[in-house]
């Protein structure tokens, strides 16, 4: 059985085995009201996003929302299109106890926990099947539980998914064409780095001011998967996209751990089940709208795929990168990761 199949199983049997047991006796022969017995001491849960609503993230936002509702007495209201603050800020609400729940994506994670680093290695994560193996596996788990020591609750990776490189002022078929390229990019200094092996001048911006940016010319281009590229209509502003695929974005669902401290241990395990069913969800949308995304790309810009060479040099270019963040991520890790992958490949080759 899958990691979220197990996740699946374990949180169900875990709701209907608890429900009964309110009371407990400690080892001094006293009664204590259990987690359980109590009431959540917060009934709404707030959830900031950066995406807009039509976004797939926001629709597994709206079933994790349907699906928390249905299993327990809270309610969500969900904040798009970063109403409540950026990746960053959001981050930061959540170690204060001030947001409830968010969805970034692992470059802003990264800042302040610099072991997430190792999902934005660029050129590491080769396909879907690969990635969806990845993300529900042992390493991704452990990945996850890492945050509960820091202020944060981790629940579930969802998709984000390839990141692809827009721009314009010229064709990119090779790494030579990304030389002098002004490209907005995360707020974070292993994606800026990454662009700099690769001669581009990479400027870190919020995702919310990016359009504006293109508009006006402050960056020639950016980086982010198709959805983010249709649905924010940056073709307006561009003229040229690469199927680069540099890094594959995954999302996590995290929770303010002051607030999950507040939650019964039925309502805990609800959301944490939840969050499984709606990644499920959420992923699956996300691959049918990529394909529409792409159409739409297709239909505005001028597309170009890079061939199996050209891309073998760009992963080249960027394997400094890697070296370099191997003490900030922790070389365990980054073979830990490296070894998820070349397992998931293996089983992917076979099925």
């Amino acid at each position: 059985m899958s990691r979220s199949g197990k996740i699946l199983a374990i949180g169900g049997l875990f709701i209907a085995s608890i429900i009964g047991a309110a009371i407990v006796t400690n080892g001094n022969n006293t009664t204590n009201t259990t987690n359980l017995a109590c009431e959540s001491q917060i009934k709404t849960l707030r959830f900031s996003m950066s995406s807009n609503t039509q976004h797939p993230i926001y629709d597994g936002a709206s079933k994790f929302k349907e699906l928390v509702e249905k299993t327990t007495d809270l309610t969500v209201d969900i904040y798009p299109s970063a109403q409540l603050g950026d990746d960053r800020a959001a981050i930061e609400m959540l170690q204060l106890g001030t947001l409830d729940v968010s969805i970034p994506s692992t470059a802003p994670l990264a800042n302040f926990y610099p072991e997430y680093n190792v999902f934005d290695l660029p050129f590491m994560i080769p396909n879907e099947a690969v990635a969806d193996k990845v993300l529900r596996s042992d390493f991704a788990g452990d990945m996850l539980e890492m945050l509960q020591s820091r202020r944060l609750i981790g629940l579930d990776f969802w998709e984000n998914g390839f990141r692809h490189l827009t721009n314009s002022r010229r064709t990119v078929t090779s790494v030579d064409d990304v030389k002098g390229l002004k490209v907005r990019t995360m707020e974070s200094p292993l994606h800026l780095d990454a662009w700099k092996a690769l001669g581009a001048t990479p400027t870190p911006m919020a995702f919310n001011e990016l359009f504006t940016a293109l508009q006006q010319g402050t960056v020639d281009g950016q980086e982010n998967p198709y959805p983010n590229i249709a649905l924010n209509n940056l073709y307006e502003v561009q003229k040229q996209m690469t199927d680069t695929g540099h890094v594959y974005t995954p999302l996590v669902l995290i929770f303010s751990e002051a607030s999950w401290n507040k939650l019964s241990a039925h309502d805990q395990a609800a959301v944490r089940q939840a969050a499984i069913e709606a990644g499920d969800y959420q992923r699956e949308v996300n691959r049918r709208v990529n394909n529409d995304s792409l159409a739409t790309i297709k239909a505005n810009m001028q597309v170009t795929e890079l061939t199996p060479e050209a891309r073998s040099e760009f992963r080249k270019a960027t394997e400094s990168v890697v070296d370099k963040y191997r003490d900030v991520i922790g070389g365990d890790i980054i073979d830990s990761f490296t070894k998820e992958i070349a397992k998931a490949e293996k089983e992917s080759a076979v099925q």
